[in-house]
């Protein structure tokens, strides 16, 4: 059985990334820092579905830690590193871009490292359809993308060329898979559609940044996690687009349908469009249909159904998470 090193384990993409190699008969050794970017709440949550299954190991660490990051490597045979440990945030990446750097660049290049010095031979590189603002859509990976437009894009850009400098001399097979705006439940409340939900079943007003008709090529979450799985293959080195690869979907229509779906009426306090966000997002997911031999399977309205059931589910406990 094959040891698999998984960071950024109880974060949204993480923790259903490990349920799913569990699943496929993997052994999981996760590791994250649990910092408190967003209500810790809902990292317990998702660790505690984690903890109770066999062949799964979790250790407090962060990947910038390189002296705690060694006895890892000392005391297992890792087949394979996962890095999806990130900073992630387009905005919050303006108030503190050192953090950004230092987790999504030097941690990454940490695990570099350790892979290099211990012989391990795949390394799977978690990044963001962020990199593509500016290019005509749909975003395909033969894209240039020089010029990003938020430190957290660039922080992740810098991560894919380190990557590439580690396979080139190295010879470490690199899968790198770009995320389109994930979501499911569990999922983060920085992000759209679980703030949408939470705001419209409480009637908050929804603070809408611009006129609400930017579109995100929204991806569930258990399809992104597949995807990330598949990138295990032997590639070389390789930049995948992991999105829903149709039509992208307005922030207005999304709001339509969740106003349906809870039977209540959105209200909105409209901010100005920030600088640092994209109009649309749209992926070629062609590669990794090719590639991966790897299709989406749950389409937007079947992943708001989920989604929400899950919220009504804990609502509970989830009025209390700050979004």
């Amino acid at each position: 059985m094959k040891e698999i090193l998984l960071t950024g384990v109880a974060g949204f993409i993480g923790q259903k990334t490990a349920e799913f190699l569990l699943r496929d008969g993997y052994c999981v050794i996760g590791i994250d820092n649990m910092n408190d970017y967003y209500d810790v709440k809902l990292k317990e949550f998702r660790l505690k579905l984690l903890e109770e299954k066999n062949n799964f190991s979790f250790f407090d660490i962060d990947i910038e830690s390189r002296e705690k990051l060694r006895p890892l490597f000392e005391s297992n045979s890792f087949g394979a590193i996962m890095n999806l440990a990130a900073r992630a945030g387009v905005r919050y990446s303006l108030e503190n871009p050192h953090v950004y750097l230092s987790t999504n660049l030097q941690g990454s290049l940490n695990l570099l490292e350790f892979a290099k010095d211990y012989g391990v031979e795949k390394y799977v590189l978690a990044s963001t359809s962020s990199i593509y603002a500016g290019e005509e859509t749909p975003f395909s990976e033969d894209r240039s993308v020089n010029s990003p437009i938020s430190p957290y894009a660039a922080s992740k850009k810098a991560a894919e060329l380190m990557a590439y400098s580690y396979h080139y001399i190295y010879s470490i097979d690199v899968s790198v898979v770009r995320y389109f705006t994930v979501f499911g439940p569990a999922g983060r409340p920085d992000m759209s559609i679980f703030r949408f939900i939470k705001w419209i079943d409480e009637g908050t007003p929804i603070k809408l940044y611009g006129d609400g008709r930017q579109s995100r090529d929204f991806t569930y979450v258990d399809d992104i996690a597949e995807g990330s799985i598949k990138a295990l293959k032997k590639v070389g080195y390789e930049i995948i687009n992991l999105g829903g690869g149709k039509n992208p979907i307005s922030l207005l229509r999304v709001i339509k349908m969740i106003e349906k779906s809870l039977g209540r009426k959105a209200k909105f306090e409209i901010k100005k469009f920030p600088k640092t966000d994209m109009k649309e997002t749209w992926a070629d997911i062609s590669k990794a249909n090719k590639l991966l031999e790897w299709t989406p399977q749950v389409s937007l309205e079947e992943g708001l159904d989920r989604t929400i059931a899950w919220y009504k589910e804990n609502k509970s406990w989830l009025s209390r998470v700050k979004v």
